[in-house]
C-alpha cells in the first residue's frame, strides 16, 4: 500500500505505520505536473504495478462566484482535474495490460447539490465523474472498473472549522434526510466494495454516501 500526501505530516506517518511493513509513504505536490510525474516514477520504482488507484487528492476553496481569483481557479484545476488525468494516464494502462484493476475517484454530493460558494470545486468534481464514466466504458473489457464514491457532509479535518459553528452545522444537518453529519467511517464499506472483486460487474457508477442529502 502506498500512501501519498502533498507534504509529510504526522497523519501520513501514522496511516503508513498502521498499514504495516509493506506500506510506503510518498510525498509529491500534485498542483504541479512535475509533482504528478514524480509520484508516478516513485510508485513505479518502489512497487510492482498498481492494482487499485484511489483518487482522493483535492483542493476546495470557498469563494463567491464573482470573487473567484485566478490563483484559486488555477490551483483547483491543477489538483482536482489535471493531476487526476496525469495519474490515470500514468498508472492505469499497466492495470489494463495485466487484466485487473480498480480505479476509485472520490467525488462529492456537490455534483448534484452544488454549494453556492464552491462553483469551481463542484464543477471539477462533475468533470471528474465524466472522465471516470468515459474510462469505464473504454476499460470495461480489460478487467478494470472505474467508479466514483461521492460523500456528502462528512466530519473531516477539512470541514472541522465550518462545522464548529453550531448555526451552520444545524443548517447543514437540516438538509440531510438522516438529520446528521456523516463520519469518515461511513465511507469505508462503499470504498471496500468498489475496490474489491465483489464489484467486478460494477463500473461507471457514482455511489453517493450522504445520508440522502442528494434527494
Amino acid at each position: 500500500v502506498a500512501f501519498h500526501g502533498a507534504t509529510m505530516t504526522e497523519a501520513l506517518r501514522e496511516a503508513t505505520a498502521e498499514a504495516g511493513e509493506q506500506s510506503l509513504c510518498l510525498t509529491a505536490d500534485l498542483s504541479h505536473s512535475a509533482g504528478v510525474q514524480q509520484l508516478i516514477r516513485d510508485v513505479g520504482r518502489m512497487m510492482d504495478g498498481v492494482d487499485i488507484l484511489v483518487l482522493n487528492a483535492s483542493v476546495e476553496i470557498r469563494e463567491r462566484y464573482d470573487l473567484i481569483t485566478p490563483e484559486a481557479l488555477q490551483q483547483q484545476v491543477a489538483v482536482n482535474l489535471a493531476a487526476t488525468q496525469g495519474l490515470l494516464s500514468g498508472l492505469v494502462p499497466d492495470m489494463a495490460a495485466r487484466g485487473w484493476g480498480r480505479v476509485l475517484a472520490i467525488g462529492s454530493v456537490q455534483e448534484v447539490k452544488e454549494h453556492p460558494d464552491m462553483l469551481i470545486y463542484a464543477g471539477l468534481k462533475a468533470a471528474q465523474t465524466s472522465m471516470m464514466r468515459n474510462l469505464a466504458r473504454q476499460l470495461a473489457a480489460r478487467g478494470v472498473t472505474c467508479n466514483i464514491l461521492a460523500p456528502g457532509a462528512i466530519e473531516t479535518d477539512r470541514n472541522a472549522g465550518v462545522l464548529a459553528d453550531p448555526v451552520y452545522r444545524q443548517q447543514v444537518s437540516s438538509r440531510i434526510p438522516m438529520g446528521a453529519i456523516g463520519s469518515p467511517k461511513d465511507c469505508i464499506g462503499a470504498a471496500l466494495f468498489l475496490c474489491s472483486d465483489v464489484s467486478r460487474y460494477v463500473t461507471g457508477v457514482r455511489l453517493l454516501v450522504d445520508g440522502g442529502m442528494h434527494l
